[in-house]
């Protein structure tokens, strides 16, 4: 007996083509090895219908959030990227006739592309400065790489003896990583551990100070003549080098900026927009540390120990690795642009 039921894409092809070569429907089954009544069923389907597919792709269980589910669901994320998995259920439920579980809940938003992710820390910019973060971006946007290799950056940072992870997850897509409501603000504060001030350039990494009490305008005056002039004229004895430093308030003291003035013969201070540390390569060099402290076999016990440790990353650090910061700049800018 020939086979009966549903027949694939091709078989179906292949009943058709028999049939309108003129075989018969005894013919045509012999043939293929189907029934007469598949053969006949088949051919009469695809007469009226123009149907050559099966029925087969409909089988399986029905999915209990169909695409109006799914734009209720995509309003819940958008509404509280924060929800858990429980919360996104239960608020979904309310008011449906059939209730979902959590399990549904997890493979409908991984379908949709949805996954449960850390969201980043950025620092919380007001208006203003952010007004003032596009002026540079489109003042810098035609600098390309060998421009921004005349420019020394510079920053201060603290190191821990002990380190907190925060806990909050978020929902969202894989391109939506900057979105505004996928990000945890921060604030600049101080803490336990050792501070210190660097500098690098395309060129070379530049002197790594530690500062053990806050740094004040005398004590930066004294980081700026007795470091950062030496690098500059070395570095740049062509006066076309840019010295980069942030918006901190001893930076801006008028001992500072009165130095600088006696010097500008020498180097060019760099106007840095407020509140820019995504602008300032040298933040990633920080995150090189952070990781190899975190990663050493014997954790530093003190603050002398963590010091050294400090310094002794610092110096390996790669020259592959912060001159592909420093090459990084075109991109940093069109991201400000964007």
């Amino acid at each position: 007996m020939g086979k009966k039921g549903d027949l694939s894409h091709s078989e179906r092809g292949m009943v058709v083509g028999a049939r309108r070569a003129g075989l018969s429907i005894s013919q045509s089954a012999q043939l293929l090895g189907f029934s007469r009544t598949t053969i006949s069923r088949v051919y009469k389907e695809w007469c009226e219908k123009g149907k050559t597919s099966s029925m087969r792709q409909s089988c399986g269980r029905k999915c209990l959030v169909d695409a109006r589910g799914q734009r209720r669901m995509g309003r819940l994320i958008q509404a509280d990227r924060r929800a858990t998995l429980t919360e996104i259920t239960t608020r979904y439920n309310r008011g449906m006739e059939q209730s979902i579980c959590e399990a549904t809940t997890r493979t409908t938003l991984r379908r949709m592309g949805y996954n449960s992710r850390r969201p980043h820390r950025v620092p919380l910019i007001s208006t203003t400065n952010r007004k003032k973060r596009l002026q540079f971006a489109r003042a810098h946007q035609n600098w390309t790489v060998e421009d921004w290799k005349n420019v020394a950056w510079s920053d201060e940072s603290r190191f821990l003896l002990r380190h907190s992870d925060g806990g909050v997850r978020i929902w969202r897509k894989q391109n939506e990583n900057m979105d505004p409501s996928c990000l945890v603000t921060t604030v600049q504060a101080g803490g336990g551990g050792v501070m210190v001030w660097g500098m690098f350039s395309w060129h070379t990494l530049g002197p790594l100070v530690p500062i053990w009490h806050r740094l004040n305008a005398t004590d930066y005056l004294s980081i700026v003549s007795d470091h950062v002039h030496p690098f500059m004229t070395t570095m740049y004895p062509s006066s076309d080098g840019y010295f980069q430093q942030d918006n901190a308030p001893c930076h801006k003291a008028p001992i500072i900026s009165n130095w600088f003035l006696e010097h500008d013969n020498e180097f060019t201070v760099l106007q840095w927009p407020p509140q820019s540390p995504d602008l300032n390569p040298i933040e990633h060099l920080w995150d090189v540390v952070e990781r190899e402290l975190r990663a050493l076999d014997v954790h530093p016990t003190n603050l002398h120990q963590l010091q050294d440790a400090i310094l002794s990353i610092w110096a390996n650090i790669s020259k592959e690795c912060f001159q592909h910061l420093v090459e990084s700049m075109p991109r940093r800018i069109k991201a400000v642009l964007k």
